[in-house]
């Protein structure tokens, strides 16, 4: 069901304290973590609480949530100081777009020059 933990879901095991993970920032409803394979200085997941496969489904459900993750998305970029120069937000929804687990997440990418459009 929509928003309950999923047993086979990476993310839902890290919010569970199951699967290990560099946390860098909690909140009643988001965990943020370092990414396992960074694609720039600063690559952190926020992610919900509470499992939503994408985005959009999160943001029809639960839009204060999806507000807490943008909220926490700037956070973790001035604890990185990646904020005075720039940094980028990213929602990957789909496997066509480059998602590979499915449970909402936000990429916070900073701290290198970031190309536009994106590859």
């Amino acid at each position: 069901m929509a928003g309950e933990p999923q047993a086979d879901c990476l993310f839902c095991k890290i919010v569970a304290g199951e699967v290990p993970a560099t946390v860098v920032r909690e909140t009643e409803t988001t965990v943020a973590f370092r990414d396992i394979n960074p694609q720039a200085p600063t690559h952190v997941l926020v992610i919900p609480k509470v499992h939503y496969p994408d985005a959009a489904s999160l943001a029809a459900a639960e839009p204060q949530v999806m507000a807490d993750i943008l909220r926490e998305s700037g956070q973790v970029a001035a604890d990185d100081k990646v904020d005075d120069k720039g940094y980028r937000v990213v929602f990957n929804t789909g496997a066509g777009a480059g998602q590979t687990v499915f449970h909402a997440h936000l990429h916070v990418l900073g701290g290198r020059g970031l190309n536009w459009p994106p590859g």
